[in-house]
């Protein structure tokens, strides 16, 4: 089965992995790359998203979408994590390409009008993107497959602040717009890509199975793995975002929990993700929010041993 997906992105060190790693997968078709701010301006994630895509020699679209949060000032950004380039301070050449003229936003609605109930979101960035395709059509859940992502934090804690996530934090209100449409999600939080720690033998693998992509992605990965070895002695990282991805393609690899879900957007919670499990509560602020599947845990072995085959492909 090959699953047509929008991949709504942010590049992003473990966003041009994941996005190779969609590439490359037999079982994955790839529709468009919608960009959004986040990891960088949402200016330098739509020229990378294009520098990834000639490097790949895929011919798609790619959009550039909402450049602010829904409500509040522009992004700090996480060049501390993704460098200045948000490709590790590499200096990778810029590809030449030109934009798809239509907004992500619009591009995520005409695609899902066109392919009615093929199409699965992947969102690996803010939600800013897929909120406002949302107030374009607000028919959208009936037109998609499904929306599958990165972000959250379901029952543990936070990587910005104590309780959120950067992805859902960075928007919170466009996240609760998307939490709270009907549609199927799925949700691949710190829960579970916070659990698996590549070493940085995983990466020189990805170089020595595929020299193009995955020296890329060895080569960017280095200040990645600098950043979370500030964590500890040994050097590793996590690719979170192409967690989702591998879900759509090994649904066995993840255990997944059932709950209904609200996202905070109060100043002191802003971006907290809040599930309550299936029957753990009898309150209708509770009951009455839209559910979500939560990825808990992942076959971690067979999960890296996925992306090195597809990566080999």
């Amino acid at each position: 089965m090959t699953h047509k997906i929008i991949l709504d992105t942010d590049p992003g060190i473990d966003d041009a992995m994941a996005i190779f790693f969609a590439f490359q997968s037999p079982d994955i078709e790839v529709l468009g790359l919608t960009t959004v701010f986040g990891n960088v301006p949402v200016d330098m994630a739509a020229k990378n998203a294009i520098t990834l895509c000639k490097l790949a020699e895929k011919d798609i679209p790619v959009t550039k979408g909402v450049g602010m949060p829904w409500v509040g000032p522009e992004s700090s950004y996480a060049h501390f994590v993704h460098g200045e380039d948000g490709f590790g301070n590499i200096n990778y050449p810029a590809a030449e390409g030109k934009l798809d003229p239509r907004s992500s936003a619009q591009f995520i609605v005409d695609m899902a009008r066109q392919h009615p109930g093929e199409i699965t979101l992947v969102a690996i960035g803010p939600l800013g993107n897929l909120a406002l395709a949302l107030r374009l059509e607000p028919e959208l859940p009936k037109l998609v497959k499904g929306v599958s992502i990165m972000g959250g934090a379901a029952f543990v804690p936070g990587n910005v602040t104590p309780v959120a996530e950067a992805n859902i934090w960075n928007d919170a209100h466009a996240a609760d717009i998307v939490f709270s449409a009907d549609w199927d999600i799925a949700m691949f939080g710190l829960d579970v890509t916070n659990t698996v720690r590549f070493k940085e033998a995983f990466v020189d693998t990805l170089a020595q199975k595929n020299e193009k992509l995955g020296g890329f992605v060895q080569q960017a990965a280095q200040f990645y793995i600098d950043f979370y070895t500030k964590e500890g002695d040994e050097r590793v990282c996590c690719f979170h975002d192409a967690f989702p991805l591998a879900h759509l393609i090994q649904p066995d690899l993840f255990e997944m929990t059932e709950g209904n879900i609200r996202v905070s957007t109060d100043d002191l919670n802003r971006g907290q993700t809040i599930v309550a499990p299936v029957g753990s509560t009898a309150s209708p602020l509770w009951t009455e929010a839209q559910t979500v599947s939560v990825a808990t845990n992942v076959d971690a072995q067979r999960l890296e041993a996925l992306f090195v085959d597809t990566y080999a492909k």
